[in-house]
């Protein structure tokens, strides 16, 4: 799990890495949305909600909700949650 891997970085004084692929972090953000693409191609819901979110925060709420609607569609709870608040504010629905 994330906080293991976080707990292990911490007591050995490792450099972070993506809980996902246990590379070090990308140090720009091209290379974290590589990375990102990369995960999403690889089916993982938590990427594709990281990506909603970066839709929405950029205002393009269609793409938002179908990285949310995907992630939801694969179980990520917080995806969920960013689909209801897309429903209660009425950005990117109908």
């Amino acid at each position: 799990c994330n906080y293991a891997n976080q707990m292990r970085e911490e007591e050995k004084k490792l450099q972070h890495s993506c809980p996902f692929c246990r590379k070090p972090v990308p140090s720009t953000e091209k290379q974290c949305d590589k990375q990102i693409l990369k995960r999403i191609a690889a089916n993982d819901p938590v990427a594709m909600r990281q990506k909603g979110i970066q839709q929405y925060r950029k205002g393009d709420y269609r793409r938002a909700f179908e990285y949310y609607t995907r992630a939801a569609e694969l179980g990520d709870a917080a995806a969920k949650y960013g689909l209801g608040r897309m429903y209660e504010f009425g950005k990117g629905v109908e």
